[in-house]
């Protein structure tokens, strides 16, 4: 399927005949990346406690970082330096950056607001700097993802209706100024993103604006960021009955095993969260069974492993009372087997989805999932 950029596809292989759930692939300018997809959230151009060696062993088909933070720390100029993005940090697989818009306005008492942008303060060191549609396109190309996302304004999630639609109908402005600023011939893509809060009729205004104005794909934002599950799933829904069927989907910042399922289920193509990354990090694993926290007393003598279920070399290889005690002690490779060890499993229930969606079994993993 061709797209606007004349370089990017997206072909769906396979639907689940009882939901939305669908197998496909992703075809990048750095390769191939088969849906549904979970990304490895590395902010600053590194997933947290992992090496590109660990990345590779665990092959994601594609990985995050955040435009934001780089253009902060190290800069745009040392990146570009450096040959772009993938060269900076030795990964040559797909790379998509968010553009941060999330970041800038959670700085609610660093930045303002106008048409034409977004003024802000750093977070680091509180120099002054400035965002527009077009500098943010600008500044994730020359990064050189393979996809970019555009500068947007989600707003809070206990927003008034007036703001929530404000902000939405701002964001997709911007939206069409990304879409005029950015340049195909990069190779790049360019995702629009569907704001509209918990309203299922602004998502779906949201989401007609944006497939008006034609993207490469298309991500939801502005969801799980403390509103009622319920609430969300139903602006999922709207957003995705409005979106284009031929186009890749992607629900930002979505975390939870449970949650990834029902959003594959919804018809969801890529997925991204630092909540498997994070946690392992504060003790936290993601199993079959469901998560446990090894800072529990009750795992000091168990000798048994992480995950029974789990044929990563973590749980091959150590015990709970090993990784206990290399959290408790501080020791950095605590979080390094538990951060390993999170996202095998959430890249294995991604493996297991596009599985079950080809073999037309996809209800009977709902169930192996629910708990984790």
């Amino acid at each position: 399927m061709s797209t606007p950029s004349g370089h990017f596809a997206f072909q769906i292989t396979h639907t689940d005949p009882h939901s939305r759930a669908r197998r496909g692939r992703l075809l990048t300018r750095a390769g191939e990346v088969e849906t549904p997809t979970f990304m490895p959230v590395g902010t600053n151009a590194t997933v947290k406690a992992l090496t590109r060696w660990d990345l590779l062993e665990l092959k994601p088909g594609i990985i995050l970082a955040n435009a934001y933070h780089l253009y902060l720390r190290p800069g745009l100029e040392v990146v570009a330096g450096a040959g772009g993005l993938h060269r900076f940090m030795g990964w040559r697989r797909p790379i998509l950056t968010d553009s941060g818009g999330y970041q800038v306005f959670s700085l609610e008492a660093l930045r303002t607001v106008d048409e034409d942008g977004v003024t802000f303060r750093s977070h680091l060191d509180g120099s002054e700097h400035r965002f527009t549609p077009e500098s943010v396109v600008d500044l994730e190309q020359r990064l050189g993802a393979d996809i970019i996302m555009p500068l947007d304004y989600p707003p809070p999630a206990t927003a008034s209706e007036g703001t929530v639609r404000a902000a939405t109908e701002q964001s997709d402005r911007w939206a069409q100024r990304c879409r005029q600023a950015f340049r195909p011939e990069t190779g790049q893509a360019l995702f629009g993103i569907v704001q509209g809060g918990v309203y299922p009729h602004l998502r779906r205004e949201s989401a007609r604006r944006l497939a008006a104005i034609g993207f490469e794909g298309y991500a939801i934002g502005g969801l799980s960021l403390g509103e009622p599950k319920e609430q969300m799933w139903r602006a999922l829904e709207a957003s995705v009955e409005a979106l284009p069927a031929g186009r890749a989907r992607y629900l930002m910042g979505l975390g939870l095993p449970s949650d990834l399922i029902a959003g594959i289920k919804a018809g969801v193509d890529m997925f991204d969260c630092v909540l498997p990354t994070r946690m392992a990090r504060n003790g936290t694993a993601f199993t079959h069974q469901g998560r446990i926290n090894l800072k529990n007393a009750r795992f000091a003598e168990d000798f048994s492993p992480l995950d029974p279920e789990c044929a990563c070399k973590v749980c091959r290889q150590h015990t709970r009372a090993y990784l206990r005690h290399l959290h408790k002690a501080g020791e950095i490779l605590g979080a390094i087997l538990l951060t390993y060890h999170n996202l095998w499993l959430y890249l294995e229930l991604m493996r297991d989805a596009r599985q079950a969606i080809a073999a037309g079994e996809f209800s009977r993993m709902e169930a192996k999932w629910a708990a984790a």
